[in-house]
Formats: structure tokens, C-alpha cells, sequence
């Protein structure tokens, strides 16, 4: 059965595409079957993983509109070792033709479904924003994945964002729960950053993961090579440490 985790923050620019695509790589690597779905209009997750958004022929939109399933709709990111369930433009408009439809919020959840079997992790990038997108990703998930900077206005942003989980366990899917937070474009020398760390650990204890994503310059450098950091330079300090949070997954996954 496949684990399913959304990686979700309401804030902006925290790194959410970048953990998504250097985890489903990590993964990879390490010989897991990972599925990528892409949630966000953007696109960044699809074009990060090496595949031109505006060439697909089916994307997620397919899939949430019931005109294509996964296997259909998904395709092999080659260099990257995962599959990828695209997303691009037309994704904006589902938005509102899904208010329309039934069971609107379940659309991603039932697809999923017919292709548990296939994967072993199953990784949904959502945009920042509490969407009917990011409503459909929840409601499909095991879990969801936090990637945060250690800054005082993340700590704000995480608070929202329980709030989310809350009201979604509570109305929609009981097995959601926060898996864990993952500290990202972490720099030690900054004091403000470790305390912001301790005080994290201090607050939610062993659902802060251990391992540490830096703030690394070929990490922000991959993208524009239509790659992950991991696929990109493996030796980077930023990818090795995606690798380590790939292994660390995989030895929680059994107990979630």
C-alpha cells in the first residue's frame, strides 16, 4: 500500500517544490516507487522534475475531471527515476469547474485508488494557498510534510496551517496528521535560526525530522536544469542531506 503525504505550508517560498522534487529523487535512489502529483497551476514540480509542462497531453486537470486516470495521465520523469502526475495552466480552471461537481474534494483520493498497488510513495506538491486543489491533496493523504524556515513569521504560518489539518481531520479524512516538519535553508551561524529550531523541537518533539536541509546554492541552482538538486549534483551538501530525509522516510513510513 502506498504512503501518501502531502507536502503543504500556506506560506510562500518555503521550499515546498524543492523538498518535494529532491524527496521523490532521494526516494528513487534509495529504489522506492514514487509517483510525484503535482497540485500547483505553477507547475514548478513538473517542469523541476524535467518535463515541459506546456508538451503534456494529460495532466492532473485530466485526472480531477475523471477524463483520464493516472496510468493514463502519468509520465516518467527519465533522469529523475519517479513518475509525475503533471500539472500546468488549464489546473487554474479546475478550480472552478470543480465547485460544480460532486464529490469535488474526493476527485484525487478515488484516482489514487485504482493505482495504490503500483507505488510505494506517493508525494502531492500544494500550492501555498487553501484551495480546492490543496483541499483535494489533503483529503487523499496519510499525512502531510512541513517544510519550514526557522524565522519567527514561519512560526505564525504553521500555526494556520494546524488549524487547516485540524478542520480537514475532523470534516473530511481521519487518517491526516502531521508527519513531521522539516527545517529548511537552515544556516547555524544564525542565531535567530536556532532558536527558532529549539524552540521547535521544544513545542512538537519527535515530529521534527532529524535530518536538516541547508541553505545550499545548487539546490537553488537545479531548477533552471529542469532538475532536482539530488539528480543534479549529488555531491552538493543540499542533495545529500534530501538522500538522508529520503532514509529517514523510509524507516518512519512503517510506523505512520
Amino acid at each position: 500500500m502506498a504512503k501518501i503525504f502531502c507536502i503543504a505550508n500556506q506560506k510562500g517560498g518555503v521550499g515546498k517544490t524543492t523538498t518535494t522534487v529532491n524527496l521523490a529523487a532521494g526516494l528513487a535512489k534509495l529504489g522506492q516507487r514514487v509517483l510525484l502529483v503535482d497540485l500547483d497551476p505553477q507547475g514548478n514540480a513538473t517542469m523541476g522534475s524535467g518535463i515541459d509542462k506546456r508538451q503534456v497531453e494529460l495532466s492532473v486537470y485530466d485526472v480531477l475531471l475523471e477524463s483520464a486516470s493516472i496510468t493514463e495521465a502519468a509520465v516518467q520523469a527519465d533522469k529523475c527515476g519517479y513518475r509525475v502526475l503533471s500539472a500546468n495552466r488549464e489546473l487554474a480552471g479546475a478550480e472552478v469547474e470543480l465547485v460544480q461537481l460532486e464529490h469535488r474534494d474526493q476527485r484525487l483520493k478515488t484516482a489514487l485508488a485504482a493505482v495504490d498497488g503500483e507505488f510505494d510513495f506517493v508525494l502531492i506538491d500544494c500550492p501555498p494557498s487553501l484551495s480546492m486543489l490543496t483541499l483535494n491533496g489533503l483529503c487523499s493523504a496519510h499525512g502531510v510534510i512541513v517544510p519550514m524556515q526557522c524565522e519567527y513569521f514561519a512560526l505564525e504560518g504553521l500555526t494556520d496551517l494546524v488549524n487547516t489539518i485540524k478542520q480537514v481531520h475532523a470534516n473530511l479524512n481521519k487518517d491526516l496528521k502531521i508527519i513531521g516538519l522539516l527545517r529548511v535553508m537552515f544556516d547555524p551561524r544564525i542565531t535567530l535560526q536556532m532558536q527558532v529550531s529549539d524552540q521547535l523541537k521544544a513545542h512538537f518533539g519527535d515530529k521534527v525530522f532529524d535530518t536538516v536541509i541547508p541553505r545550499n546554492v545548487r539546490l537553488a541552482e537545479a531548477p533552471s536544469y529542469g532538475l532536482p538538486g539530488v539528480v543534479f549534483d549529488p555531491s552538493a551538501k543540499g542533495s545529500q542531506a534530501y538522500v538522508d530525509f529520503a532514509a529517514e522516510m523510509i524507516k518512519r513510513a512503517p510506523l505512520l
